[in-house]
């Protein structure tokens, strides 16, 4: 089994992180750019199988989102591959925080995939070896007529990234600024990722859990996956004594 086999294997997506999940009026912008650069790309795709070459190499091969950790960048990388696949396209996430733990030649062939999706590009601000596999991968998916979606949590000139071509490279394509969500929209994403998983959470309930948890939607959802299993476990609505008890709040 070749390397990229066993990383495809390895990957499993949140089936429940798509763009219809993903709830926040500050980032209605960056909905509709990422959601257009995909669908763009496959009907140039297709029409390049048709003999539209010149068309399709005029599109930017990337499309670069950055912002704070838990804005939910993340997320939104799961939904490009959902949104992907309902295309019949191939793609593939990855997380730089793994990636870095192998050796580089994990990326060899990588270009295959239609949408290459890496989380998390700061982590490998500090390894040349990386940035230049990176930046390798970049121009074989250019090649292959293949894009990349990253991740990080600054302006790609602010990463510390000190291979000058990949910085240049990232800062050809889109770029697009995740804005973190306010209370209302919180209280509006942490309801409807509650209902998918047919759980029912008041307001004066989602209100508590804003204020006595971390406020990051990262950790809300995983509060609330916790919260999920307990109600289901136990049988039990999703009160404030019911989170008070599983979360061990006082």
């Amino acid at each position: 089994m070749t390397q990229l086999s066993q990383l495809a294997l390895s990957v499993q997506l949140p089936d429940d992180e798509t763009f219809d999940s993903f709830i926040g009026q500050p980032n209605h912008s960056v909905l509709v750019q990422l959601t257009s650069f995909i669908r763009q790309n496959k009907v140039e795709t297709e029409q390049h199988e048709n003999h539209s070459l010149a068309l399709f190499s005029q599109l930017p091969h990337s499309f670069y989102l950055f912002g704070l950790a838990g804005v939910g960048k993340s997320h939104l990388l799961h939904a490009c591959n959902n949104l992907a696949a309902q295309l019949k396209k191939t793609s593939v996430c990855l997380s730089c925080s793994e990636l870095k733990q192998l050796p580089i030649e994990v990326l060899d062939g990588l270009e295959q995939i239609d949408f290459i999706c890496l989380d998390d590009i700061e982590l490998i601000a500090g390894d040349v070896q990386w940035q230049q596999a990176i930046f390798d991968l970049y121009n074989r998916a250019i090649e292959n007529e293949s894009c990349l979606i990253i991740t990080g949590s600054e302006a790609i000139n602010k990463l510390g990234i000190t291979l000058p071509d990949l910085v240049s490279r990232i800062g050809w394509g889109y770029i697009e600024q995740v804005k973190p969500l306010d209370d209302d929209d919180k209280t509006l994403a942490i309801q409807h990722r509650a209902r998918q998983r047919g759980l029912m959470i008041s307001d004066e309930a989602t209100r508590f859990l804003l204020n006595r948890s971390s406020r990051d939607m990262t950790s809300l959802i995983q509060t609330l996956d916790i919260l999920d299993k307990a109600s289901i476990r136990e049988q039990r609505k999703v009160t404030i004594p019911f989170i008070k008890e599983i979360l061990n709040i006082s």
